[in-house]
């Protein structure tokens, strides 16, 4: 018996491709270092021999899953775009439509969930109400995380440091008057987001549209996507967004994050 499950091992060895797994484990050990890492570092980090560590980095900068600058190597955005097309395409959205349908219809008003994708975030799942923007949004949309409630909300869930780089490194787009361009008060109103579990946006994409952000979590409870309303700002003001909208936002964030907990 244990000769007959050791040789079934052995067959089931041969079928993996070990460098293959060895180099998932360096893009692994990439994305926990978003400031990125050298050549040393990685081949500590990883067990392996510089020389090995150097063919996998840069095999991963060869193929655009990773950038060089300098003596630093980090995951690029192309392994975001991935993760994007995953999602996008994953039941998780098709189970949450008919939710956001329903709230839509409820409130009268647009329902969308996005992820995070290098600075923007991408819309995964939309269910129009009246329209209230200049641009037709659709699932693959990308606006620059900073000026959307979704964004902001997304980057809420980024560790201390990570959220840092982002700011420090991030294009700020001026949109309207009304855009925080100021990166100090841009990390305020994060954190106060993820304080609060919940970031509302008040005229700063576009003059005339508010809109109020709330997360969906996984079983380990990071930040996987955002679900927003957005509305026209004669219909509600903050306050009154954050009163009778909230409530049934949270709601439906709520069914959403069950399903990806328990699929």
């Amino acid at each position: 018996m244990t000769q007959q499950t050791e040789s079934n091992e052995t067959a089931a060895d041969r079928d993996l491709v070990g460098s293959f797994a060895r180099g998932l484990q360096v893009m692994e050990i990439l994305a926990a270092n978003p400031a990125g890492m050298t050549l040393t570092e990685m081949a500590e980090r990883a067990g392996l021999t510089r020389a090995g560590a150097r063919r996998f980095l840069l095999t991963l900068v060869s193929t655009g899953y990773a950038t060089q600058d300098g003596r630093k190597f980090m995951l690029s955005p192309k392994l975001l775009t991935m993760s994007r097309t995953w999602i996008s395409n994953s039941s998780l959205w098709s189970f949450a439509e008919p939710f956001m349908r329903a709230l839509s219809q409820r409130l009268n008003e647009s329902c969308s969930a996005a992820i995070l994708a290098d600075e923007d975030v991408v819309y995964v799942a939309r269910v129009a109400g009246r329209r209230i923007l200049s641009v037709a949004l659709h699932v693959g949309t990308r606006l620059p995380a900073l000026s959307t409630a979704m964004g902001r909300m997304l980057l809420s869930g980024l560790p201390e440091a990570e959220l840092k780089a982002f700011l420090a490194k991030a294009k700020i787009h001026v949109h309207t008057p009304k855009t925080i361009t100021d990166r100090a008060e841009l990390k305020r109103v994060i954190v106060e987001a993820d304080k609060r579990g919940y970031c509302t946006m008040d005229e700063e994409l576009e003059l005339g549209l508010r809109s109020i952000a709330v997360p969906i979590r996984n079983r380990e409870g990071d930040i996987v996507a955002a679900i927003n309303v957005s509305t026209q700002s004669v219909r509600f003001t903050v306050p009154e967004m954050e009163e009778k909208i909230l409530p049934h936002l949270r709601e439906t964030a709520s069914v959403i994050e069950n399903y990806f907990v328990t699929h």
